[in-house]
């Protein structure tokens, strides 16, 4: 049978275990994905489950697409029936079927990190007087529903908490929005006060993969469809997610709070070379806060090829790194589509990607999660944010986010006082704000001291009559010009659009979802450069991972206290150790001795002497970690030299 096909040891238990809770630990490349698609072929094949009553889930759109991907290929009829989303998608899809956010008088309109700054100013003036303050209210509040503290016994809010909640659900009502954090509470909600609902009892099969980087409140939602009959899969070695509140202790106390669960793990690693399964391991057993399970190198595979080299400057790296996989490829060691660049800051991965692009090896990054960083306050700082505004409102012209956001582009104060008169206005008179607008900018209507976002206002009317009718290449052109660095990732995005005639509605969408859930593309045929973060779920025969400096990776916050400090590098530990574990055959960690000092500065990186324009750096305390399996360094020149020798 084609369930049992090749399965053998704990694998062959996965696909085999009976229907009560199992928890898999699965250490990168150990060939977890296999393992469930087997069990998933059992579960038709064997057992005749019903492929619509099977939820096959995770936590980012990588992973579900995987997913997917697997299930098409396993060659079951009605296989493609079995549902596979996102938890959010799912809840999300939930939550509106049931027109339970409808009910509740919200509209699941997500706010993105720049438009959450006007969110915060707006409310320094009813609150707090101060953004900061109203940033770390926010964060607890995010917080609180992720972990779900609000659920504890002696969690109280003071008043000022209560004021700050009562205000922040005004906004987001007003301005008919979302967090995105209070997605999964509300169904949680749902789920629990509706016991009869279709959906406690929709899935009698549920695998959940990435389950370390779920957060609490994630977790819980999927209790609550689960009914018992979940498998989890995760490694709390691969927990890259804190900023999201991932709750990796949920993988290790999951056989405690879940009784009868029966426990696996999958250790021996397929994928990577011998040497840098030693060294991942002696890397993070740096870490207190772990078990003390070892990942395995499946006897037979090759030692591998790790290069520990350093360059003078960012330039010579950028250059270096580019000629070495020029050379690599063009001896036929690597196809392009192999090679995987990491960089910890998205200017040192633009570099490579320039120095490749100009010796004729095809290169794209993907740093969209980067791509809409600058201050709202200075117009050139911010065109970014200002031509996904722009574009989402070309789609819907009373989005009402976008509109505020619009606005207050360029004013000191985000134009706030201004933005608040009018809101005034509208709530006492119930009309909309773009009404209201469109009435002051005609003159039918006047509202003192709002004459800066009548302005904006008329700005964009006229910018919005000049783009009407664009789809495509040249809506691209018009909204991200090419003579502009801020724009080129969002053209990168475009250019992954199949459809040519793309509307505003369909550019919008796929920005928003790269740089709110990016989806990694496989199977391509160009190097890929991208944040470590990004690299979780890909492999490739060579990976290189630049700009290996303290300061970068790890990153240490100097104002956050000790045990912050601890936690963080832990965390970015286990990022290096995700980075390192990609690779099935060569492994490059690059790093520079000095870099620009203005550079150094910007980015906080630690610096050992500084000259006038320049500042020698420190080397990741990561590489030493690496154990003695890990090669000594060489100097850029050698690396290279090495490289003609071998061709």
């Amino acid at each position: 049978m084609l369930w049992n096909n090749g399965l053998q040891g704990n694998a062959l238990r996965i696909a085999e275990t009976p229907n009560s809770p199992l928890c898999v630990v699965a250490g990168p490349g150990t060939g977890k994905t296999f393992a469930l698609m087997r069990r998933l072929t059992r579960l038709l094949e064997v057992e005749h489950a019903n492929p619509k009553r099977i939820l096959a889930c995770t936590f980012t759109r990588t992973a579900a697409e995987d997913i997917t991907r697997a299930i098409s290929q396993l060659g079951i009829g009605d296989a493609d029936k079995i549902a596979t989303h996102t938890v959010h998608g799912f809840c999300f899809s939930m939550l509106s079927s049931e027109a339970v956010l409808k009910s509740m008088g919200r509209i699941p309109r997500p706010l993105l990190g720049f438009e959450e700054r006007f969110l915060l100013q707006d409310l320094r003036n009813e609150v707090l007087g101060d953004v900061r303050k109203c940033g770390k209210k926010l964060d607890a509040f995010s917080a609180a529903w992720a972990r779900l503290q609000h659920e504890e016994p002696g969690w109280t809010m003071d008043a000022s908490d209560q004021a700050f909640q009562t205000v922040l659900l005004a906004w987001l009502r007003f301005h008919r929005a979302m967090l995105i954090g209070e997605l999964i509470p509300e169904g949680i909600k749902y789920l629990r006060n509706n016991p009869k609902s279709p959906y406690r009892s929709m899935f009698d099969h549920l695998l959940v993969d990435e389950y370390q980087d779920l957060n609490r409140a994630e977790q819980t939602l999927i209790d609550l469809l689960a009914n018992g009959k979940v498998v989890i899969v995760g490694d709390e070695d691969q927990s890259i997610y804190s900023f999201k509140y991932a709750h990796p202790e949920g993988i290790v106390e999951f056989p405690d709070t879940h009784p009868s669960t029966e426990e696996i793990s999958l250790d021996e690693c397929r994928r990577c070379p011998q040497t840098v399964v030693n060294m991942a391991n002696d890397l993070i057993s740096n870490n207190n806060s772990r078990s003390s399970r070892k990942l395995l190198p499946k006897p037979g595979n090759p030692p591998g090829e790790i290069h520990v080299v350093q360059w003078s400057s960012m330039e010579e790296e950028a250059e270096g790194i580019a000629e070495f996989i020029q050379a690599r490829v063009d001896a036929r060691v690597v196809e392009t589509g192999e090679v995987l660049v990491l960089a910890p800051r998205r200017e040192l991965g633009y570099m490579i990607r320039d120095e490749l692009n100009s010796r004729s090896v095809p290169a794209h990054s993907f740093f969209s999660e980067q791509s809409l960083d600058g201050k709202p306050k200075v117009i050139d700082e911010s065109r970014a944010q200002q031509a996904l505004t722009l574009l989402r409102l070309m789609t819907n012209w009373d989005d009402r986010v976008s509109l505020r956001c619009w606005c207050g582009f360029g004013h000191n104060s985000l134009a706030d006082k201004e933005w608040a008169r009018l809101r005034d206005h509208c709530e006492s008179n119930d009309e909309a704000p773009r009404h209201a607008l469109e009435r002051l900018a005609d003159g039918n209507l006047s509202i003192p001291y709002t004459g800066n976002i009548v302005e904006r206002y008329r700005l964009l009317v006229k910018q919005l009559r000049d783009l009407d009718g664009l789809t495509g290449q040249d809506l691209v052109d018009a909204v991200f010009p090419s003579k502009d660095d801020w724009a080129t990732p969002f053209r990168d995005i475009a250019s992954t659009i199949e459809d040519i005639d793309f509307t505003p509605a369909g550019l919008g969408d796929a920005i928003t979802r790269s740089v709110s859930q990016p989806e990694m593309p496989v199977d391509v045929d160009y190097v890929r450069v991208m944040s470590l973060h990004k690299s979780k779920g890909l492999t490739a025969e060579l990976v290189v991972v630049c700009g290996c400096l303290q300061g970068l990776i790890p990153y240490i916050d100097e104002k956050a206290s000790p045990r912050e400090q601890l936690a963080a590098i832990e965390e970015q530990r286990r990022l290096f150790y995700v980075a390192v574990t990609r690779t099935r055959q060569e492994l490059v960690i690059s790093s520079v001795t000095n870099i620009p000092r203005a550079t150094a500065h910007r980015m906080r990186i630690p610096i050992n002497r500084a000259y006038r324009s320049t500042a020698r750096t420190i080397t990741s305390q990561f590489i030493h970690e690496l154990g003695p399996q890990c090669p000594a360094a060489i100097t850029g020149q050698q690396l290279l030299d090495m490289t003609k020798d071998e061709s």
